[in-house]
């Protein structure tokens, strides 16, 4: 491992040494992937390796993107705040998501932490709980979220009035073509 990649991701040889190599979890991985969309930040800079690492594999497997789609939120972030700084420690600053904790650039930290700011940008879904009734948070921290009961009184539909569906179209115009849902 070269010794400036360590500082940044603190992975060393003897970290690896037992790893399985990427051709003996393609399978795996490609499997797992297939129809998913990935959020990455920045990600020509991580899809270039996987894409990389299966022309390797010379079986015919294409690209990454033959498998899955994928979002780049340093596209989205752009957009979105142009001439701004859009990387992800700028991101949790402006969008209030704690990333104390991220000493070195570890791919499940940052994946929960993107997850995270990719909701903010969004104006997505933020907690798995529709309300108090229906999850219960235990003392480890885990959400259990209950099923609604079959005798409880219909739930009332109520529509978005043509001022709330046209402010919903500018606010996905704003997302411009990082918006899954145009």
């Amino acid at each position: 491992m070269d010794e400036g990649a360590l500082q940044v991701h603190g992975i060393s040889n003897e970290f690896l040494a037992d790893k399985p190599r990427f051709g003996d979890i393609a399978d795996d991985l490609m499997n797992y992937l297939k129809g998913a969309e990935l959020v990455i930040h920045n990600a020509p800079f991580d899809v270039g390796f996987l894409d990389h690492e299966l022309n390797l594999l010379a079986d015919g497997r294409g690209v990454i993107n033959d498998h899955c789609g994928v979002t780049d939120t340093l596209v989205m972030a752009r957009k979105m705040h142009p001439g701004q700084k859009n990387n992800l420690d700028a991101l949790c600053k402006r969008y209030d998501v704690n990333n104390t904790q991220r000493d070195l650039h570890g791919a499940l930290l940052d994946a929960e932490i993107l997850s995270e700011v990719y909701l903010r940008m969004t104006g997505g879904q933020v907690g798995l709980a529709l309300d108090s009734d229906t999850a219960v948070k235990e003392e480890s921290g885990a959400v259990t979220v209950s099923r609604i009961s079959a005798d409880r009184a219909p739930l009332r539909v109520v529509s978005a009035s043509q001022d709330e569906l046209a402010a919903h179209a500018e606010f996905l115009k704003k997302m411009g073509d990082a918006c899954l849902w145009n």
